[in-house]
């Protein structure tokens, strides 16, 4: 895709005003703004995860395991931490656990319960695509440290002020 010489969200936010949507113009911008850095941003990460064939959401959960204590999580507590419907978790387990990243264990106390355990494959993958994604993407925003904390805490506030967390 070829750059534009000029800043089409710009341009959006002048036709706003001119057509009488000056109230609204800002968050119309501030919202597409968002939008095309995420396109962006996944653009770069999904890039990142190729050579490791792997998606962010399964990325995600072989992560997540690696933090654990124990390499295992319930499901439901898989879909909660990561802010997803149980059907995309229950998706990323089982192609996860097709590729033998991860095994489906029963819980210890609760028989209704089954954990997702992280496998000695899916640590050594999700410890090369770490490295590949703070290289390539995570230390490569091309904004200073300042304005990354700037953004990031801009952005807490948005989540916050959306029920995203208390």
């Amino acid at each position: 895709m070829s750059k534009l010489p000029f800043d089409p969200i710009d341009e959006a936010q002048r036709q706003w005003v001119a057509h009488g949507w000056e109230d609204a113009a800002p968050g119309m911008a501030a919202v597409t703004s968002i939008v095309r850095a995420h396109q962006i941003l996944m653009a770069r990460v999904e890039e990142s995860l190729r050579p490791h064939d792997l998606t962010f959401s399964r990325y995600e959960l072989l992560q997540l395991l690696a933090f654990t204590r124990t390499g295992a999580l319930p499901l439901s507590r898989i879909g909660a931490r990561l802010q997803v419907h149980p059907a995309s978790v229950t998706n990323a387990v089982d192609r996860c656990e097709q590729r033998g990243l991860v095994k489906r264990v029963p819980h210890a106390t609760d028989r209704r319960t089954t954990l997702a355990e992280i496998t000695d494959p899916g640590r050594e993958l999700v410890s090369k695509a770490t490295e590949s994604l703070n290289r390539e993407v995570f230390t490569a925003l091309g904004l200073d440290e300042e304005a990354i904390g700037e953004l990031t805490g801009v952005l807490k506030h948005f989540r916050q002020a959306h029920g995203d967390f208390s």
